[in-house]
């Protein structure tokens, strides 16, 4: 007797279905469930948490919520307000810059496991949006100078085809948001909170435009999910993850900024900072970076680019200004130095003086007045003068 396999698309619904639960009823970034899911698949660890039948450090990070099954509820609930839960089965997880994260994990690193699910809005691929991507962090009481740097930075790494991420904060991260943008490029807003939270309260226009616009606005916290301090510290290890490098323009010794920064260290990421007045509280924690040799210098988007390696259009190479006499030979080069402007020399006058056997210069000297760098006259040869 045979069996008739499961159709792609309903195995999908119920993974879907599936993660849409362990993502309410598993505080992130819950390691053990994590580990549970990689090991049974989400159906499966889905139904074994839901019955309390599994290992203890699993029963720990679900225990508080596992009876809370509003997985349905959740998905319709999101898709009503424009919403989708995107999970590793989907084509478009970004899985590749996610690794750094399972990476990071193995290696014995806190608080980095990566995410079961992420809540999505906005049109643009999510693996597309991570192909070239920076992030842009800072102070949230950002100075003048910060915001018009990273909104500076924004633009012109946008209007190369780099996605710009950052999380949503008044200050440096909305100051990029809008940098981006501008200039019609991709930016993602990753938020500590349910997509619906209306937080914060002054950056839900800027954060339609986004989705509207070429962008994401993207949450691990299913809806309802109310802001609080740990689950933004908790995010900032997915602006780390998802980018290539991280650009701090301005933070405080102790920051969110300087958080991502760290985070970003621990996953293998390139880390960047912009200097500011030395007179600034708002520029220490990127003064102590580089000092401690935790972040790279960058005073401008080239600087970016060359230290991140691979973004944008790949930056050229500096030409050197060529002379007329680069493509001759060591001897003819002698021997064309040895010339004068305005007096012609003979061939054993210009062998004295080049050091060139005087055969060689004279086999030398009619080549060099057929590529037009010495001339023949009465009293021997000189120099040609070239424009």
């Amino acid at each position: 007797m045979t069996t008739t396999p499961e159709p792609v698309s309903a195995k999908l619904d119920a993974e879907r279905l599936a993660r849409s639960y362990l993502v309410r009823v598993a505080e992130p970034p819950a390691p053990a469930v994590v580990d549970f899911v990689a090991q049974h698949g989400p159906v499966a660890a889905a139904e074994a948490i839901r019955a309390g039948d599994c290992p203890n450090r699993v029963r720990d990070e679900t225990e508080a919520r596992r009876t809370h099954d509003h997985a349905q509820r959740d998905l319709d609930e999101g898709a009503r307000l424009g919403m989708r839960l995107l999970i590793p089965e989907d084509d478009e997880w970004p899985g590749w810059p996610l690794l750094s994260l399972q990476l990071a994990a193995s290696r014995g690193v806190q608080g980095v496991a990566p995410p079961l699910a992420l809540w999505v809005r906005g049109q643009v691929r999510f693996d597309e949006a991570t192909e070239q991507a920076v992030a842009i962090v800072g102070a949230r009481a950002a100075t003048g100078y910060g915001e018009h740097v990273a909104g500076d930075f924004a633009s012109a790494l946008a209007g190369q085809g780099v996605s710009v991420f950052s999380g949503a904060a008044y200050g440096v991260d909305g100051a990029a948001h809008r940098g981006a943008l501008f200039v019609g490029g991709t930016t993602v807003a990753l938020l500590g909170c349910g997509l619906d939270a209306g937080y914060p309260a002054g950056h839900v226009v800027l954060l339609d435009k986004i989705a509207e616009h070429g962008g994401l606005v993207v949450s691990e916290y299913p809806p309802g999910t109310p802001p609080a301090r740990h689950r933004f510290l908790v995010r900032n290890r997915l602006i780390a993850a998802l980018s290539e490098g991280t650009i701090v323009v301005e933070a405080g010794r102790r920051s969110g900024a300087r958080n991502t920064a760290t985070t970003a260290g621990a996953l293998g990421k390139v880390v960047m900072a912009v200097p500011g007045p030395i007179t600034s509280a708002l520029s220490i924690g990127c003064h102590e970076l580089i000092r401690e040799s935790g972040a790279t210098l960058v005073a401008s988007v080239d600087d970016v680019i060359e230290t991140v390696g691979r973004l944008g259009t790949p930056r050229p190479e500096k030409v050197r200004s060529k002379r007329p006499t680069d493509g001759l030979g060591p001897d003819a080069l002698r021997v064309h130095e040895a010339l004068d402007r305005r007096e012609g020399k003979s061939a054993e006058q210009v062998a004295t003086e080049s050091g060139v056997p005087v055969a060689r210069v004279r086999a030398l000297l009619p080549a060099l007045e057929l590529d037009e760098f010495a001339v023949r006259c009465e009293s021997g040869w000189r120099r040609r003068s070239r424009r």
